[in-house]
């Protein structure tokens, strides 16, 4: 009887350990900024890819009014009003200034801070 407790509480463990184990998160993330290319960062692939993977949910389209917030970062005009104003780079780097996004959620990995810096930094160009 106490084998049957024993295996299965090991199955359990084993099966919450594979799947805690598990991210979506890709592998250039997890290897730091070694593989982070931060030339010719271009908004249209980069920067709008990281919009998507962590900004859209709540500031695009009809997930601003959900979200109580009232920041569009939906199209090209608007990031650039955040960016000009420093609001998007206080925002990703958590300085203090703004709310620090993604809202309650850990800060963006270096790479991706880097890119959108880098964007920044550049002017900031619609290509």
């Amino acid at each position: 009887m106490n084998w049957k407790f024993l295996l299965t509480g090991i199955g359990i463990g084993g099966f919450v350990l594979y799947f805690s184990s598990c991210s979506k998160t890709s592998e250039d993330k997890l290897s730091g900024s070694a593989n982070c290319d931060t030339m010719n960062v271009k908004y249209s692939t980069q920067v709008v890819a990281i919009l998507n993977d962590n900004c859209y949910e709540c500031h695009k389209g009809s997930g601003i009014v959900t979200s109580g917030s009232n920041v569009n970062l939906g199209d090209y005009a608007h990031v650039k009003q955040y960016v000009d104003q420093g609001w998007v780079k206080s925002a990703i780097t958590h300085d203090g200034t703004v709310t620090p996004m993604p809202y309650q959620r850990p800060q963006l990995p270096d790479c991706e801070i880097k890119t959108i810096l880098a964007w920044i930094n550049a002017g900031a160009p619609n290509n």
